[in-house]
């Protein structure tokens, strides 16, 4: 392993841990947060313990995103210097609002933890709704980060040099909002099904749980709305990729010739020795319309541009099929839900479907960031700085790659255990109330 490879598997591998946790810190007070306001009106029992419940899960997985969360700071100096050089003093703003917002959160989450029975207990839940709404806005601050990445702005490169920085322009760049939008809500829709599946695996083994189907439906709901929404966000974010990324688009849909009446490929594997992609379902006009609203639009294929700067086509192609194909998916269940939902039934296999989704939002968040991040390959700050010529010239990069993996797998396995321990408390907890 070379010292780029070894230094892209590291942020690779650190990026992928830490966004589902990043994800979950986003959304799971939301839930909390629900489930709490229900309680606050109603005064039922099951809304107590389940708000209870999920704020132990929040307050742990807030921790685990902190230490992965902190490994990644750290490795950006470490791994990439020539990218941070030029870049700290240009996307050091939304960093810092992020580091802002996460100590806003921290607060939060303190006083909403040891508030019970110690404060009003509409400021009470008002603490839980900003632990929320500070992850919300650090996910929305990070994400702006990255997106200057993918379309650099606030600065004139002249010389190799950055000059004449405007912070505000460089966190507010073309992407950013298209980026933002696609994360939060495919934040919504994975950590949905996620809760979803755990308790509706908890379900079939309480059949008459109130406060399991409670979860259920507060999750679902969330879930549903954000997967009928996220095709629009993504019709969205995949016109401003066919605008400011063009190789990018040309990369995600296997494109490789120019032309007009552009077909969408659904499936198969580019070949890109010979420029086709066998096996795959192709529809006629389909990719010009999705990225320019226009049938007959012309969309660029790969052999526009120099066969050096080309995106790894095969992987960013595969990462993004699974991405769409995971998102219908989803949709699909959604709709499930709210049919079954009108009928008042909730038959166990259906159940048993939701269990099955749970790790679907997570993966397509997964191959999300793959599409985001090898399809803007080979640049780090794209058209202005390419990856190889960032990484640091310090041997032995590799070692680093080892020490992370055995870090978060520590990291899982103290989660796991951790969060089997709270589900077991709290089905003690039930099972002596009945």
């Amino acid at each position: 392993m070379d010292d780029l490879l070894a230094a892209r598997s590291t942020m690779a591998f650190s990026l992928g841990f830490h966004i589902i946790f990043a994800a979950i810190g986003m959304v799971m007070p939301f839930f909390m947060a629900v489930a709490h306001f229900l309680y606050l009106k109603k005064n039922r029992k099951e809304d107590l313990e389940l708000t209870k419940l999920w704020m132990k899960g929040v307050a742990i997985l807030f921790a685990v995103g902190a230490v992965s969360g902190t490994v990644l700071s750290f490795e950006l100096g470490l791994l990439w210097p020539g990218f941070m050089k030029h870049a700290g003093a240009i996307i050091g703003m939304p960093f810092s609002w992020e580091g802002t917002a996460f100590f806003l959160e921290a607060i939060a989450i303190g006083l909403y933890l040891y508030g019970w029975n110690r404060m009003n207990r509409w400021v009470h839940w008002t603490a839980g709704l900003i632990v929320g709404i500070s992850g919300f806005a650090s996910g929305v601050f990070v994400v702006a980060a990255n997106s200057w990445m993918n379309s650099p702005a606030g600065f004139e490169w002249v010389n190799g040099q950055a000059v004449n920085i405007d912070p505000v322009a460089a966190m507010f760049n073309r992407a950013w909002l298209h980026q933002t939008l696609h994360m939060q809500v495919a934040a919504i829709q994975a950590v949905g099904f996620a809760v979803a599946g755990m308790h509706a695996f908890l379900l079939l083994k309480r059949k008459n749980s109130v406060l399991h189907l409670r979860a259920l439906k507060i999750a679902m709901v969330f879930a549903t709305v954000a997967s009928l929404i996220q095709p629009l966000v993504g019709h969205f974010a995949a016109q401003k990729v066919a605008e400011y990324q063009p190789a990018k688009l040309a990369a995600m849909e296997a494109h490789f010739h120019t032309e007009a009446r552009a077909s969408l490929i659904i499936g198969g594997i580019p070949d890109v020795k010979t420029g086709e992609v066998r096996g795959a379902i192709k529809l006629p006009g389909v990719l010009s319309f999705l990225a320019f609203n226009d049938f007959n639009a012309t969309v660029k294929g790969l052999y526009d541009f120099p066969r050096e700067e080309w995106p790894p086509v095969m992987v960013t192609h595969f990462a993004f099929q699974i991405m769409v194909g995971l998102g219908s998916l989803m949709i699909v269940l959604g709709l499930l839900y709210v049919y079954l939902i009108r009928k008042k039934v909730l038959p166990d296999w259906f159940l048993r479907i939701l269990i099955g989704a749970a790790p679907l939002g997570f993966i397509a968040i997964e191959a999300g960031w793959v599409v985001t991040e090898v399809g803007r390959q080979p640049w780090i700050i794209y058209g202005i700085m390419k990856t190889k010529d960032a990484v640091t010239p310090m041997p032995g990069v590799q070692f680093h790659f080892y020490l992370f993996l055995v870090l978060y797998l520590f990291l899982s396995f103290v989660t796991a255990w951790l969060f089997r321990r709270q589900l077991q408390v709290a089905e003690g907890n039930m099972k002596k109330e009945a």
